[in-house]
Order: structure tokens, then sequence, then C-alpha cells
């Protein structure tokens, strides 16, 4: 079979892949030899790659463990990291350039920029922490893909808490039967949506579906229509 396509000497010297590479001792023409490594030294391979990938946070001392069973190998067991942490402190970037592209169908385009998303996602995890949310606790969203979604999810597990959500077009049922299992304190949902040119509200869903949560102390609607 015929190659389809082959990268430029220049392209090779430039991925990442060699850079890493070349930091551990491996010819970047050899990757069969770079990928035995990662195979017969998997703890050292993957400790290795959270260095060079500049992950935040505490590997802890075993890498892997039960390293044979699949299912059942676990790695980095005694890691400590966030995940909002971990996305929201760039480097080597541009904090002006565009993070999130949005476009409603054709009634809502919005860029927003990595600054922005660090600054509402703050702002977000503070309003939340006021309500009284900590590590552990729930949060969920009702809500369509657009950036609040994204956001919000953010500023919850810059806390620590728990982030939950399904789609604004599920049922009442649906939700409750959801969210109703992790009992979130607080719910992000919207007035409606559009959907194929038209709206759809829900706030009427919305309600029902608190009245459904008994857990749920706080409600914030997100603008969208």
């Amino acid at each position: 079979m015929d190659k389809l396509w082959t990268p430029s000497a220049a392209r090779i010297e430039q991925a990442t892949i060699t850079d890493f590479a070349r930091g551990h001792g491996f010819a970047p023409s050899d990757y069969h030899a770079l990928w035995r490594w990662s195979v017969d030294r998997r703890d050292v391979f993957w400790r290795a790659l959270w260095d060079y990938a500049g992950v935040i946070g505490e590997p802890g001392d075993r890498i892997l463990i039960d390293g044979d069973r699949m299912p059942g190998a676990r790695w980095f067991p005694d890691a400590s990291l966030n995940y909002a942490q971990n996305l929201l402190e760039r480097r080597h970037s541009d904090d002006h350039d565009d993070a999130l592209v949005f476009w409603g169908e054709d009634k809502v385009r919005r860029r927003i920029s990595h600054a922005d998303v660090r600054t509402t996602a703050s702002r977000v995890a503070a309003a939340l922490e006021a309500e009284g949310v900590k590590r552990g606790d729930r949060v969920a969203a009702y809500l369509p893909n657009m950036p609040e979604t994204i956001i919000a999810m953010l500023g919850t597990t810059a806390l620590g808490a728990i982030w939950s959500s399904c789609s604004p077009d599920f049922g009442v049922q649906g939700v409750v039967d959801r969210f109703g299992q992790i009992e979130p304190t607080v719910l992000f949902a919207v007035g409606g949506y559009w959907y194929n040119g038209k709206v759809i509200p829900v706030l009427d869903k919305v309600a029902a579906i608190v009245a459904k949560l008994p857990t749920v102390k706080r409600v914030v609607v997100v603008p969208y229509l």
C-alpha cells in the first residue's frame, strides 16, 4: 500500500514528539525505540511525560499499580491535581487569543479569549463559594453547548466540586433521574435555546425539575435567547 502522506523534514524537526524523544535520548527517526521504551518502562515513560507536559499537581510516588491487568491497571493512584487549574494556567501563549468560538445556529456568535474565560470562571468560583459550595459538593447544569457551560464547569471544578450536566432537550423526569442521584446544591440552566431556527423555551421545565430536587438551594439562569 502506498503512503498517502509523509511529513516534511521541517515538520518532523518542529514536532513536539521530536522534542520529547530527544530529551530522553532517542533519535527522532527511531520511533520504534521510543514506542518500545513506552511499553517496556511504562512507569518511567508516563512520569517523564507528566513532567514534559507540565502537569500542575503532585504525581505521588506510585505511577502504575497492577500494570499487567486490563482492566484493573491504576495510573498515578496517589496523584493530586485540579482539573480547572491545569486548563486555565496556560503557558507560552497570548491571553488574548480565542479560547472559545461559539455559533448558536445563525443567531448568536461570540469569541471569548483565554483571559476572559479565566476571569469569568474565577467569578463563578467565587459566587459558588459564597453559596457555600465546597470540595465534594455537586453542581448541575441544564445547559446547551455554549461558552457559559464550559466556564461554569471550570468555576465548579476549581473549587474541587463535582460537575454534572445534561442538555435542555431532556425531559423533566430524565433530568430528575440523573441529578436526583447526586443531590446538587446549585443548578445552572437556560430559559430557552435555539433549535432549527426556532425558540424552544424551557423555564417551565426548569421550575418542574427544581421542584423535584429538594437539595437545590440556588438556580442560576444563563441568558441565551
